[in-house]
């Protein structure tokens, strides 16, 4: 499964506790220094995909003023897919760290 960055910080967001949809658009926008501002429309389509790939769950619904509230918690298997990207991502990250050093030496920079 190729996970974008939306689904990497709504992954990201449920680590620490379950969350409905809002909660889980102000943590994504918290996470990413407000940079990703995800759309409640775009949020379901987001947890459609995780919860198909059993990586995000229902954890619970309840009713606040008259309204259903959907609350998402993180599997085991979505804690495992997010340290693999994680991990992919930090490799990544090295990798082109290590070619700008690189390139900045070969120039005649500083390290």
């Amino acid at each position: 499964m190729n996970i974008t960055e939306p689904m990497f910080l709504a992954l990201t967001a449920l680590v620490d506790e379950p969350r409905h949809g809002y909660g889980i658009v102000q943590e994504v926008s918290g996470l990413s220094g407000g940079r990703i501002q995800l759309k409640i429309g775009t949020l379901y389509g987001v947890l459609d995909r995780l919860a198909a790939e059993e990586l995000v769950e229902l954890d619970r619904e309840e009713v606040l003023r008259g309204r259903l509230r959907r609350y998402y918690r993180l599997t085991d298997k979505g804690a495992e897919a997010l340290r693999q990207e994680a991990d992919r991502v930090t490799r990544t990250a090295a990798l082109a760290t290590s070619r700008l050093r690189a390139r900045n030496t070969a120039l005649g920079g500083t390290a």
